[in-house]
């Protein structure tokens, strides 16, 4: 396990892919729309994207937070429109895509980032968080997607990017549902890419499915937490690296599956070579990360059900705390 833990730190400390100055030329004037753009990684896509002269179409449930995020893209040269939603409603992206469509004329990359995380076993872990993860992680990409899709097949281009996780391919322990719905994401993306290929779309309209690490974002602060111990992710990357990533990878990704940097793609590969050792590793990290290692917490539903007043940062600070109470595994 040592070994395991001490060669997943070596492979992050490995770059990843990023976009540069020379890809404004195919950013700017182009309009991308953000669902979770209030904090963690959407707030990064965001911002990276507006500082790329994007026009930038916001959504989260927290309007004073999106307001920040505007002033921030236009400050850095792009423009933004903020449209306060909660995507686990059922006419939210019709909504959405309307009000980038009325403002910028069309939508050119379509990112359904927005996700909750219920943790705990799975029985303790009351049937509404459940449902309303489902609703969120699942149904929200969903929704986007079909919106996205109807436009994109109009226009005869587009790029979707939806973020799913190595938990849809490595299930952990105590995440029941939230990898239910991240194998779920994965599942539809396969599905549309078929249909794509079979109606002689392939070619211009782009299906990118995100799967990135852990990552050091509020989504832990933020999680509905019957664990009795403090929200953590095992060995969480840099949110703003990953945001980076996810921008590179709207504009050079072929469509297919992205793992996010190279702990997540060594992560995919053993789920590839053998499933079950690499479950059985990831619960054992899970059981000594979460459960055995992190301080006494109490039981919160966290902001599934409604925004939480953790502050709406990129960063997660997990990473600090842990270098500060020497508690990092």
């Amino acid at each position: 396990m040592r070994f395991l833990v001490l060669l997943v730190a070596l492979l992050g400390a490995a770059c990843t892919p990023a976009p540069r100055e020379s890809d404004r030329a195919w950013v700017a004037g182009r309009t991308w729309v953000v669902t979770g753009a209030s904090s963690g990684i959407g707030r990064g896509v965001a911002e990276r994207a507006g500082s790329l002269g994007a026009n930038v179409v916001l959504t989260a449930r927290r309007a004073e937070a999106l307001e920040d995020v505007a002033r921030t893209i236009r400050a850095s040269g792009g423009e933004a429109l903020v449209v306060p939603l909660d995507v686990g409603n059922p006419d939210y992206a019709e909504t959405l895509a309307t009000a980038a469509e009325r403002r910028f004329g069309r939508v050119d990359v379509w990112l359904n980032i927005a996700g909750i995380i219920p943790i705990g076993r799975f029985e303790e872990v009351p049937t509404e968080e459940h449902r309303r993860t489902i609703e969120v992680n699942l149904g929200g990409v969903m929704l986007g997607t079909h919106a996205a899709l109807r436009r994109f097949r109009a226009q005869g281009f587009g790029t979707l990017l939806n973020m799913a996780s190595v938990e849809g391919r490595i299930p952990l322990a105590y995440h029941a549902s939230y990898a239910a719905t991240k194998a779920g994401i994965i599942g539809l993306d396969g599905a549309l890419r078929e249909e794509l290929r079979l109606n002689g779309l392939a070619d211009r309209v782009r299906i990118v499915t995100i799967l990135p690490w852990a990552v050091d974002t509020p989504i832990w602060a933020n999680a509905g937490n019957r664990t009795g111990r403090e929200a953590r992710g095992p060995l969480p990357d840099d949110a703003r690296d990953v945001a980076d990533a996810i921008v590179w990878a709207a504009l050079h990704q072929p469509s297919g599956e992205f793992p996010v940097g190279p702990k997540a793609a060594g992560a995919v590969l053993g789920s590839q070579i053998a499933p079950g050792l690499a479950n059985r590793i990831a619960a054992d990290m899970m059981q000594r990360i979460q459960i055995e290692g992190a301080p006494p917490a109490p039981p919160t539903s966290g902001n599934l059900f409604a925004p939480s007043p953790a502050p709406p940062t990129v960063d997660g600070g997990m990473r600090e705390r842990w270098r500060r109470d020497n508690s990092a595994p």
